[in-house]
């Protein structure tokens, strides 16, 4: 939602943009101190921009698999994206939104295959595709149709990813990074950006887009060599993941563990507690600290 940041809006009409309910809006403020709305006069809630904005972020950590109660913890996180609304980042970010919402295939095709022809991996993840993604997040939360959106972007995006990375992938050499998918998730857009920026480096991995069990993981390892493995997952990783699996995984394999995505942050003191390097939320920001790791292994 955008509006005007003088305009502030009544909790009906809060309740309506969001589809958060009043009684919820309420419980948010009073009980966990997620939002601090304004006050009229007689005490009536008036909601900001921001707040909306706030909302929105709420709504996207328990889509999550976060608990109410821990989501406090985890907003206000920095967006470092570019805001210039003159810059063509801007208008590119714009224009596929637009593509994504019209379900414009052609249209999506055209702009990956111009941005990755003139930018960088790491500068197109960072300006173009993440903020597109979590923009079209936002709209997803509550709103009819938003699955079939959901469904088509991540399709879509996983698709053009993969055959654009396969030819380079299969001619590079060396020891892989194995990359896999934690979350329940049928696409998790967050493990290819990752995948596009290593690829772009020289960097070969191997995906694996379902769990697994860890001795399954364990004999892979074995037959592949990874340099490392690194675990991805936007939802709370699930208690078997993180007391059985992720732990056992620690002590049999010689090379690092690594979480990545939303639930490295969710879970960062349990993951430093077994000596799991958890990496940013962001993958454009993980991966110059994934870089750094991987040159202490060579």
């Amino acid at each position: 939602m955008s509006m005007p940041s003088s305009i502030m809006l009544p909790i009906r009409e809060v309740s309506r943009v969001t589809g958060v309910n009043a009684v919820t809006l309420r419980a948010w403020e009073r009980r966990y101190g997620l939002i601090t709305p304004h006050r009229t006069g007689k005490g009536h809630r008036l909601y900001t921009e921001e707040n909306v904005q706030q909302i929105q972020d709420i709504l996207t950590w328990l889509g999550r698999g976060v608990a109410v109660g821990q989501v406090k913890e985890l907003l206000h996180a920095p967006q470092p994206v570019d805001e210039d609304a003159n810059s063509p980042w801007h208008e590119m970010r714009r224009v596929m939104i637009q593509a994504f919402v019209q379900y414009d295939a052609a249209e999506l095709d055209r702009i990956l295959s111009v941005t990755l022809q003139r930018h960088d991996a790491d500068r197109l993840c960072h300006f173009l595709l993440e903020p597109v993604l979590e923009q079209l997040q936002q709209r997803w939360q509550g709103q009819f149709g938003s699955q079939l959106e959901m469904v088509f972007c991540h399709s879509w995006l996983r698709s053009n990813l993969a055959a654009h990375l396969h030819a380079k992938n299969s001619q590079l050499h060396g020891r892989p990074i194995l990359l896999v998918n934690l979350s329940e998730q049928h696409c998790e857009a967050g493990i290819w950006l990752l995948a596009l920026m290593l690829n772009a480096q020289g960097i070969p991995f191997c995906m694996l887009e379902w769990e697994v069990p860890a001795s399954e993981l364990a004999l892979l390892a074995e037959r592949c060599q990874p340099r490392a493995m690194l675990f991805f997952s936007s939802q709370a990783l699930a208690l078997n993941q993180l007391r059985r699996q992720l732990p056992k995984l620690v002590q049999l394999q010689p090379v690092p563990v690594i979480v990545a995505g939303p639930a490295a942050r969710i879970h960062e003191q349990e993951l430093a507690e077994l000596g799991i390097l958890a990496l940013p939320e962001r993958a454009s920001i993980a991966y110059p600290l994934l870089l750094a790791q991987l040159r202490t292994l060579q």
